[in-house]
């Protein structure tokens, strides 16, 4: 298995047709659309059905422990304050909207609990800790044990004056002239970077991270809790940014076993771990069928004009603590909705 890094560049050079000639042999299946919207109820029927029962389940086998005695008690139980973060979220109202929407549910009735009670419910430990168990939970009951994955980045907004993707074009067409922003412009965060890792099966999020900094933060933040999640990881496709030396040795350190699919740019050369190898020899003798694979990382963006869809482009919250926690809820709806 030989391959020259003249072969490489050589194929990277007319990479561009290559890509319009796969699309053009490529058979796209129209959607049934009466089908489509039967599938959505249901798997909203199933999103609902379940949602309590599992977070039940979810708090029910975490014991907390606490010394502090001082202060008055919750007047939510973990699994009324988790329900109604998840339901705050979904239906995307303010803090102080949603204290005065309690009673509306019924799961939730008699109880009158001020803004910042739901404020605080996303830095909440208890409710945070729950959260996490419910992404396992939820991963178990769909029988999610290995996954074919997709990565992808994308960024919600912070405020409701800009949003990410016209932004993120400005800034492709226009290069930023840090010296002519305002300080108050300049230090603020606009945006918030995620990132998540999709089974191409069960368009389920097996794993996913969070960042104020960068979306490389937040792929690291991802590959952190896939170490910890018990979904064995087979293959990865990622976007041209991680299409590196550095990434592929450090996701088979990781996972040793994975298949790591990525294009390569116009300066790749042959050298590097027996990985990159194998990809440049797949790329460089078959690239239509390498692009097959690697066209599979669009279920990555499905996923997230699917979230945003569901429960928007902003995040609303202005702690780091608090973001992470938001953009967590975002993933976990979309598991719920997938989990029929």
């Amino acid at each position: 298995m030989k391959v020259k890094t003249k072969e490489i560049r050589n194929v990277t050079r007319i990479l561009d047709d290559i890509v319009t000639q796969y699309k053009e042999e490529s058979q796209t299946t129209k959607r049934n659309w009466r089908t489509y919207e039967q599938q959505v109820a249901e798997r909203l029927r199933t999103a609902f059905r379940e949602l309590k029962p599992l977070v039940h389940e979810a708090a029910s086998t975490i014991t907390f422990v606490t010394g502090e005695t001082r202060g008055a008690k919750p007047l939510l139980t973990v699994e009324q304050r988790t329900l109604a973060l998840l339901i705050k979220h979904l239906i995307g109202k303010s803090n102080r909207t949603m204290s005065s929407m309690f009673v509306v549910f019924s799961l939730l009735s008699d109880i009158d609990v001020s803004y910042k009670t739901v404020e605080r419910l996303y830095s909440d430990p208890e409710v945070i800790a729950v959260l996490h168990n419910l992404h396992a939970l939820i991963l178990k009951k769909k029988g999610v044990k290995e996954a074919d994955g997709s990565g992808d980045g994308t960024g919600y907004s912070l405020t409701v004056k800009v949003n990410y993707a016209a932004h993120a074009q400005k800034l492709k067409d226009k290069v930023k002239n840090v010296e002519t922003q305002s300080k108050k412009e300049y230090k603020r965060k606009l945006f918030v970077y995620s990132f998540k890792i999709i089974d191409l099966k069960s368009n389920m999020y097996v794993g996913f991270g969070t960042s104020l900094k960068s979306e490389n933060d937040a792929f690291l933040e991802t590959i952190k809790m896939m170490e910890n999640v018990d979904v064995k990881l087979l293959s990865i496709r990622l976007d041209k940014y991680y299409s590196c030396q550095e990434y592929v040795r450090l996701l088979r350190e990781k996972f040793s076993d994975i298949e790591i699919t990525l294009l390569p740019k116009s300066n790749a050369t042959v050298k590097g771990p027996w990985e990159w190898k194998r990809m440049m020899y797949d790329f460089t003798t078959d690239p239509i069928s390498y692009l097959e694979n690697y066209f599979k990382r669009n279920h990555s963006e499905s996923g997230f004009s699917e979230d945003k869809k569901r429960t928007g482009w902003q995040l609303g919250q202005k702690r780091e603590d608090r973001i992470v926690t938001a953009d967590m809820l975002t993933s976990l709806w979309h598991n719920l909705h997938w989990l029929g």
